[in-house]
C-alpha cells in the first residue's frame, strides 16, 4: 500500500514517524520546498509542486497511490482543494490532518482579521513596535508602514518588499513561554501579529502577549474543502491509514 503525505508540518512529520517501518506500507512525504533545509521525515520524500489538481491526479496514478493524507499547513494555499479534486477523480481515499485552531480566552486582546492586508491596516491604531510572526511570505502587505518598527521572525530570511524599519530574527519553533516573554520585553513590543496556525509549537507567544496585556492581530484561516474527513492529530491519522492497510490486506487474501 502506497500512502502519500502532503506535508511540511510538525504533524506530517510525526505521522510519518508513526507509520515508518509498518509492514506492507510504502510512504512518500511531499514538501512544498519553501523552506531551505527542512526537517525531513522518515520514508521517501519529494519536493515541489505537482502542477495543480490535474498534475497531482497524474502523480497519484503514475505512482499507484492508495491513500492520501493532507497534512499541509492551514495557510498553505490551494493545495487542499487540489488534493480534494485529485482524490475525487482518481478515487483515492483522502484524509485531512488539521491541527485545531487557537481560540481566544479571558484576558486576550485579539483583533481577528481575514487577511494580511487587513492586519496591516489595523496596526497603526494598535502599536508602534510590531512582532510579526506570519512567516517570510506576504511581508509586502506591511511594506508601506513606514512609521512602524517590525521584528520579523521566520525560518529563512525574507526577501523584499518588506517594511523599511525591519529587524529579522531567524528562528524555528517550538518556542518556550520564557523565551517569548524575554523577546517581547527586550524589543519593547507593543503589538503582535500572527496567523491562526494552531498547534503548540508557536502558541507561547499568545500566552506572553496575554500576560503583558498586548493586542494580538490574528489572521483567520482560509477556507478548506468541506467534504473531506478530518482528524486533529497524527495518532488518529495513523489509525486511519492502518484501517485502509488492513482492508487492502484482506482484499489481497480473498
Amino acid at each position: 500500500m502506497h500512502v502519500l503525505i502532503l506535508g511540511g508540518t510538525t504533524e506530517a512529520r510525526r505521522l510519518a514517524e508513526l507509520l515508518d517501518g509498518t509492514p506492507g506500507l510504502k510512504l512518500t512525504s511531499s514538501l512544498a520546498g519553501r523552506v531551505a533545509g527542512p526537517r525531513l521525515p522518515p520514508g521517501e520524500t519529494r519536493v515541489g509542486g505537482f502542477g495543480g489538481a490535474e498534475g497531482l491526479a497524474a502523480w497519484l496514478r503514475e505512482h499507484a497511490v492508495d491513500a492520501v493524507v493532507d497534512a499541509t499547513h492551514p495557510f498553505a494555499g490551494s493545495i487542499s482543494f487540489n488534493a480534494a479534486r485529485a482524490a475525487a477523480v482518481t478515487h483515492v481515499p483522502l484524509l485531512a490532518l488539521r491541527r485545531a485552531e487557537w481560540v481566544p480566552i479571558e484576558g486576550d486582546r485579539w483583533h481577528q482579521v481575514p487577511s494580511l492586508k487587513e492586519a496591516a491596516r489595523s496596526l497603526p491604531a494598535l502599536g508602534r513596535r510590531v512582532f510579526l510572526t506570519t512567516g517570510r511570505m506576504g511581508l509586502a502587505a506591511f511594506a508601506d508602514l513606514d512609521d512602524l518598527w517590525f521584528l520579523v521572525r521566520s525560518v529563512d530570511a525574507p526577501e523584499p518588499p518588506h517594511p523599511p524599519r525591519t529587524e529579522v530574527l531567524l528562528d524555528r519553533g517550538p518556542f518556550t513561554l520564557e523565551g517569548e516573554r524575554e523577546l517581547l520585553l527586550r524589543h519593547h513590543i507593543d503589538v503582535v501579529v500572527t496567523k491562526n496556525s494552531g498547534g503548540s509549537a508557536t502558541a507561547p507567544k499568545l500566552t506572553a502577549a496575554r500576560e503583558f496585556g498586548l493586542p494580538v492581530v490574528v489572521v483567520r484561516r482560509p477556507p478548506v474543502p468541506e467534504d473531506v474527513p478530518v482528524v486533529p492529530d497524527p495518532g488518529q491519522a495513523a489509525r486511519w491509514v492502518g484501517e485502509h492497510l488492513a482492508q487492502g490486506f484482506f482484499r489481497a487474501i480473498d
